[in-house]
C-alpha cells in the first residue's frame, strides 16, 4: 500500500512501447471518416488526438542526460507543469496536421517517425535510472517513462470515449497497472496522510489525506473503484460527483471525499 516506488526504467519503457504499439494498431484500423470527427477533448479532432500520440514519442526523443547535481522532480512535481503548458501543447499538436495533413496515412507516418526517433534516443541514453532533462525539467528516467505510460493510457481512453460505438482501444494490462499505480502515487504525494484508503483493484491501493491515523483492521474511510474510473478521475476526464452518483465509486466514511484532491494533473 505504499506510494509508488522507484521503477526500473526498462519496465516502464516496455510498458510504454507495448501501449504505443497497441494504440497505433487500433488507429490503423480506424475508418478514415472517423479521423475528422470531433474528439472528447474540446477543440481536438480525432486526427489531432492521434497526432498527439506522435508528440508523446517526440518528448522521449527530446531527452538528454542531466548534468551532475540536478535535483530531479517527482512524478507529481513533473506533471504539475501540464496545465500551464496545455495551450502550447495543443498548438504544437494541431501544427502537425497543418503541416502534413490530417489523413490517416499522413498522421500514422508522423507517429512512426517520432516513435522510431524515441527508440533511438533511449538506446543512446540507456536504461539506467539516471536523471534526465525533459521538457518540464529534470526527472529520473524511470519516472519520466512512467509519465509516458500515463499519457498512452489516458489517451487510449480518450479515443474510446470519443467513439462509443467503436471497439475500445484496449492496451496491455501492464500499461494500465503502471498508470494506475503512478496516479495513486501522485495522489498520496499531494494529499499525504493515512486517513483514507483508496483501492483500485486489482492493481493497487494507497492511504492518503491528513487526519486520524489508521493502523489496523478496516479503515474508517475507504474509497474503491475500477481502474478506468480512477484513470478518468485522476486525469480530469470525469468528476467525483458524477462517478459517486453513478455508483462507479464506492466511498464510505465521513472523510472519504477526494473531490478536493482531483484531478491530480
Amino acid at each position: 500500500m505504499a506510494v509508488v516506488k522507484r521503477i526500473d526504467p526498462g519496465k516502464a519503457w516496455d510498458a510504454y512501447q507495448a501501449g504505443h504499439e497497441a494504440l497505433r494498431g487500433w488507429l490503423e484500423r480506424l475508418p478514415e471518416p472517423e479521423w475528422a470527427r470531433a474528439s472528447e477533448l474540446p477543440g481536438w479532432t480525432m486526427a489531432d488526438l492521434a497526432a498527439h500520440i506522435g508528440m508523446v514519442a517526440d518528448s522521449i526523443d527530446a531527452l538528454s542526460v542531466a548534468p551532475r547535481g540536478e535535483n530531479p522532480k517527482t512524478i507529481g512535481g513533473y506533471v504539475s507543469g501540464y496545465e500551464a503548458a496545455a495551450e502550447s501543447v495543443a498548438d504544437m499538436t494541431r501544427a502537425i496536421g497543418d503541416k502534413v495533413g490530417r489523413g490517416p496515412s499522413e498522421i500514422l507516418a508522423v507517429i512512426d517517425e517520432r516513435f522510431g526517433a524515441a527508440v533511438s534516443r533511449v538506446q543512446e541514453v540507456g536504461l539506467s535510472d539516471q536523471v534526465v532533462l525533459a521538457r518540464r525539467g529534470p526527472i529520473r528516467l524511470g519516472d519520466f517513462l512512467l509519465t509516458r505510460v500515463i499519457e498512452i493510457v489516458v489517451h487510449a481512453d480518450d479515443f474510446t470515449r470519443s467513439l462509443p460505438t467503436a471497439r475500445a482501444a484496449v492496451l496491455p494490462r501492464d500499461a494500465q497497472r503502471l498508470a494506475v499505480r503512478a496516479l495513486l502515487g501522485i495522489l498520496a504525494e499531494r494529499a499525504p496522510g493515512r486517513t483514507v484508503e483508496v483501492r483500485v483493484p486489482p492493481h493497487a491501493a494507497v492511504q492518503c489525506v491528513e487526519g486520524p491515523r489508521h493502523t489496523r483492521g478496516t479503515p474508517p474511510n475507504v474509497v474503491e473503484m475500477e481502474p478506468l474510473t480512477w484513470i478518468r478521475l485522476a486525469a480530469g476526464r470525469s468528476t467525483w460527483g458524477t462517478e459517486v452518483e453513478s455508483g462507479r465509486v464506492a466511498a464510505s466514511g465521513e472523510r472519504a471525499d477526494l473531490s478536493a484532491h482531483l484531478p491530480v494533473f
